[in-house]
């Protein structure tokens, strides 16, 4: 059975006070990807390796790591339909004055839900990234 493949694609960006290392590193580890959105992750630093978040409802692939500088992963919530293929999401560390600046780049998400794929990232990433970030 084909898969759709959708339209939708989003790209936000946030500079934390950190270095890219610690933030590449922390989403590819499962408990500090957990304890910066305050929600269980399984992941590992596997190109290949399967992937959840946020209790089970994101779930995808690592399908490259190019250590500290970007993670390119195929991604997948709940509310995806059964044949709706894999969104890719690819995030960038770059190191600017201020620590990092991370560049979520989200593609070929279903069709009208970049808005709240948008919100989503903000509300349950970047706001609790910063929490995090800020703090250690």
């Amino acid at each position: 059975q084909e898969r759709k493949f959708m339209s939708d694609s989003i790209k936000l960006s946030l500079t934390l006070p950190t270095e890219p290392k610690v933030l590449y590193n922390a989403w590819l580890d499962s408990n500090e990807h957990t304890a910066f959105t305050h929600s269980k992750a399984s992941i590992e630093k596997k190109v290949g390796s399967t992937f959840s978040a946020h209790d089970g409802y994101i779930s995808g692939k690592n399908e490259l790591l190019h250590m500290n500088k970007r993670i390119v992963q195929s991604w997948r919530t709940t509310d995806f339909d059964e044949d709706t293929a894999d969104s890719t999401l690819e995030i960038s560390f770059e190191k600017v004055d201020k620590g990092t600046k991370i560049t979520l780049a989200h593609s070929n998400l279903p069709d009208d839900t970049g808005k709240s794929y948008r919100k989503g990232w903000r509300d349950n990433y970047f706001k609790l990234m910063k929490e995090y970030f800020d703090k250690k």
